[in-house]
């Protein structure tokens, strides 16, 4: 009786901690819609999303594209990257504003109340691993530049990271508060100088690294979509705080196109300007190492600040998913989730994970793009007023199979094609083929 005594008594004690950190930070709506009295301002949703791609791993990918496929080339694939992400997330972002519920939530519906649980746990342990590519990122630049322990500076990364979690999607909105301006007046500055220094005329002829572009326009169509695929995906965790659908769509086109092609740009012409030869934007050649180049101690401590800031607002915003995700799936709550995932994204950060960050866009381009384009069918074409009723829709299953395979295949035989747009296009089609049989059937 004593250890039944104690055990419920733990368990109130848990629930209470909950209800306080409820009650400092707001209530997050884990499992439930998000009332219309809960929901935020745009500024406030519109400042989550800036905060979110406006980054230096996104002026690191702009680099990455620019090396393998010169400036001009890149540029449109930047271009049209960005517009297919803001049609993508702006339509899945409409849906959690509608019903006001989360990824996990939406995705009960369209692939059941117990199947949902391999969609939203496969997206929340991809965006674990990019929180842990992330706090690496940080931990090696800080390491390499300023001669500091990489564990340590990781770790004290990946610390700061979990406390702005921790606070939930106010959290969010002030990071992106902080982090936004900065990047802004920083990566101006940075393009300011280089271009004064070597020319814009040197940028716009720029023809890759060495003189040779390397990279398809199909393969980075891909890189561009998969950099934010995962976050796009589950764009509802985000867009449910929104007041309306035009609230949804700005907040959303504040990131697709705006703060996703501005990163990039900022990164692409400082490459294609200095025309490094064997450029390595994960090393010293990106905006943060061009910074503490110009030896200027303020300078550097500015660049010191800004790194933490930047890459923290995007390990928050991942750590956010990953956590909203799982805490439905084991029924639980968001704050005690992002501790506890976080503090797993820091040990596999220690790691160097983040070395592999072009075989990570690989992955999502193959397994993450079916699950969106399934959404965006069965939500818009085939049952827009739906609820959770059955456990498996082996539907979504199948056609999620389909289109993974079919981006495999393509990977592996036709690189001049995007892998994330063939999967897309494949299991869309796929679904809306088998749903349309399986009624006629019926």
């Amino acid at each position: 009786m004593t250890n039944i005594g104690t055990k419920t008594h733990a368990h109130h004690t848990l629930e209470e901690v909950e209800d306080d950190v409820d009650k400092l930070f707001g209530e997050e709506y884990e499992h439930s819609p998000v009332p219309a009295a809960a929901r935020r301002s745009l500024f406030s949703v519109t400042m989550v999303w800036l905060g979110f791609p406006m980054i230096v791993t996104g002026a690191m990918t702009g680099s990455l594209l620019v090396l393998g496929m010169g400036f001009k080339r890149a540029l449109i694939a930047m271009i049209l990257g960005n517009l297919l992400m803001f049609a993508y997330v702006g339509a899945l972002g409409v849906l959690g504003t509608r019903r006001g519920v989360n990824f996990a939530l939406l995705a009960s519906v369209v692939f059941g109340r117990k199947g949902y649980v391999f969609a939203s746990g496969l997206l929340s342990t991809l965006l674990l691993g990019w929180y842990a590519v992330q706090t690496g990122i940080t931990g090696a630049l800080v390491s390499s530049t300023y001669g500091l322990n990489y564990v340590l500076m990781t770790t004290i990364a990946g610390a700061l990271y979990i406390a702005i979690t921790f606070v939930g999607v106010r959290g969010l909105h002030w990071i992106g508060v902080v982090s936004v301006p900065l990047f802004v007046v920083l990566g101006l500055g940075v393009v300011g100088d280089v271009v004064s220094t070597h020319g814009f005329d040197a940028v716009l002829s720029y023809a890759g690294n060495n003189g040779v572009a390397t990279m398809s326009m199909g393969v980075g169509l891909t890189v561009v979509l998969a950099l934010f695929i995962d976050a796009g995906t589950v764009t509802a965790d985000f867009n449910r705080w929104a007041k309306d659908p035009k609230s949804s769509l700005i907040a959303t086109f504040s990131a697709f196109p705006f703060a996703n092609m501005v990163a990039m740009l900022v990164g692409g012409i400082m490459t294609a300007a200095l025309a490094v030869p064997n450029a390595n934007p994960f090393g010293n050649d990106n905006m943060f190492g061009y910074m503490n180049g110009k030896q200027l101690t303020w300078l550097s401590a500015l660049a010191f600040l800004f790194l933490y800031c930047n890459l923290g607002s995007v390990c928050s915003h991942c750590l956010y998913n990953a956590a909203t995700g799982w805490s439905r799936i084991v029924r639980s709550h968001m704050c005690l989730l992002a501790v506890i995932l976080g503090v797993i994204g820091i040990v596999v950060a220690a790691g160097n994970v983040w070395a592999f960050f072009i075989q990570w866009l690989s992955l999502l381009g193959i397994l993450v793009p079916p699950i969106g384009a399934i959404i965006l069918v069965d939500q818009y074409l085939l049952r827009p007023k739906a609820e959770i009723d059955t456990d498996w829709r082996g539907t979504a299953f199948v056609a999620w199979a389909i289109g993974s395979v079919a981006a495999f295949v393509v990977e592996e035989t036709a690189p001049f094609l995007s892998t994330a747009l063939s999967a897309f296009v494949v299991a869309a089609v796929a679904y809306w083929l088998l749903s349309s049989r399986r009624r006629a059937t019926a």
